[in-house]
């Protein structure tokens, strides 16, 4: 199915640079809408001006916007809403009527239904079989918009995972993905489109299909996201190891280095560690997934988890006195594990956004450790459990995103180097790595005027990509 908004010409060249700040559009639709069939079909948005009627000439309409619906509302006491999330300009001109036009060629019954959902200044929703017809018009007529195509259906379509241990290892690494955009204030949408990968060892990353950009640029970074990290020149050889990099830029000039690295082969994995990584400050925080079950939300605590809890301190050693009031954190914890969970239902819709769970400061989970709240509820048990049930206080995602955000939480004064040391051996251990590393000239006001800011309007980025499968592997 596809949703149909149709604009007059002043109308859409009103609203032109607004679209292009924001990407992304609430428009009111008719309550009549039957948007049932909408939400279990394909949620496209075509956004299309008209130009203003002449006498005795024919509609001229052309397709402007590509989009998806991200969601239903209610706008006021009664009125209905779509708000399409992301919203992308076609960047050509796609004529929609007139023999050139993607109606040309199509069926005379499919040809009304779309004239009934595209009335000018109303949202409108045709079935399948038109959207259809018009895909395969959009891909032979204009096949730069194949890949752009490609991008929004695969988000219209996200993953569903079962349990297999690929599927697994790759919900924890989308949900780690999904974290370091919203530390670094990337939009969610830069890595949300995804198809599996052709080797269930591959990093979750390497099943992103990227916005389409301009060649030249990709050419610039696949150069520079080469040497990121310095991890290519380790891993270029043998079968042990995959690394999948992917590179944002923002308008204002900020880097995000997006590196997923896989321990092979994933059914002696051992987790998914999330590093997130600020240059200008030289901090760096520490997240390890540990899977609830998902119908009593909670954990066992055993000797391995405890041994983890060990190392984490460790890595928290890394960090130094700070000397200057931007360096001051919110305690010494720069190491963190999520407890999270997946529901089980096959009828469930997959997960968006993070997928629910808490994360728990390493001291934190020692405090609870002692605790008679954690102790399992039989007589006489010494087993430990952490779970909801057990822990009646925890940081949400939401409030840790916050706190390293305005650089409350991490490190003070560590080094890539150190980094890409303890990337090394998260690796070598088994554990699959998802860390970013953000890098920027902004200050640290700049920095927190923008974290403040919670406004509509988005920054503009650029996404490039590298990809480094060892051979044999």
């Amino acid at each position: 199915m596809a949703f149909i908004v149709t604009l007059s010409s002043n109308e859409l060249d009103a609203n032109q640079d607004k679209f292009r700040i924001e990407q992304r559009l609430t428009k009111s639709r008719p309550k009549s809408l039957n948007i049932d069939a909408a939400l279990d079909g394909l949620p496209i948005v075509l956004l299309i001006g008209e130009a203003p009627a002449q006498s005795g000439r024919d509609r001229s309409r052309w397709l402007a916007w590509i989009g998806i619906v991200a969601r239903h509302g209610t706008v006021g006491a009664v009125d209905k809403s779509i708000t399409v999330d992301p919203l992308r300009e076609c960047l050509e001109t796609v004529p929609i009527d007139g023999p050139d036009g993607i109606l040309s060629g199509m069926s005379a019954p499919l040809r009304q239904e779309f004239e009934r959902a595209s009335l000018l200044g109303t949202v409108g929703a045709c079935g399948d079989a038109v959207w259809q017809s018009l895909e395969s018009a959009l891909r032979a007529g204009w096949p730069r918009l194949g890949p752009l195509l490609d991008w929004l259906i695969a988000q219209a379509h996200p993953p569903v995972f079962g349990n297999s241990p690929a599927d697994r290892s790759w919900q924890e690494q989308r949900d780690a993905t999904g974290s370091l955009l919203r530390i670094a204030d990337f939009p969610l949408s830069a890595l949300a489109a995804w198809q599996r990968p052709p080797s269930e060892d591959a990093p979750y990353t390497a099943g992103l299909i990227p916005q389409p950009v301009e060649h030249s640029l990709i050419d610039y970074d696949v150069r520079v996201a080469g040497e990121a990290f310095g991890m290519f020149s380790e891993w270029q050889q043998g079968n042990t190891v995959r690394c999948d990099i992917h590179v944002l830029h923002d308008a204002s000039g900020r880097r995000l280095e997006v590196v997923n690295v896989n321990a092979t082969p994933v059914e002696s994995r051992l987790g998914t560690d999330m590093l997130y990584y600020h240059e200008p400050t030289k901090s760096f925080v520490f997240v390890q997934y540990k899977r609830l079950d998902p119908d009593t939300r909670s954990i066992y605590v055993d000797a391995r988890l405890r041994s983890q809890l060990d190392r984490l301190e460790e890595t928290a050693k890394l960090s130094t006195p700070p000397a200057q009031p931007s360096e001051w954190r919110l305690g010494n914890d720069p190491c963190f594990v999520k407890l999270a969970y997946w529901p089980q239902s096959a009828d469930r819709h997959p997960v968006q956004g993070l997928a629910p769970g808490m994360y728990l400061p390493v001291s934190y989970i020692r405090l609870l450790l002692d605790d008679d709240c954690t102790r399992g509820k039989r007589a006489g048990s010494t087993a430990r459990i952490l779970g909801y049930d057990q822990v009646e206080r925890h940081l949400t995602g939401t409030q840790f995103i916050d706190l390293v955000k305005h650089g409350l939480a991490g490190t003070v004064g560590t080094t890539r180097e150190q980094l890409h040391a303890l990337v090394k051996r998260r690796v070598g251990a088994g554990h699959s790595v998802v860390v970013a590393a953000e890098s920027s000239e902004e200050s640290v006001r700049a920095r927190q005027a923008r974290t403040r800011d919670r406004g509509a309007k988005r920054r503009t980025y650029l996404h490039h990509t590298y990809k480094q499968d060892p051979p044999n592997s």
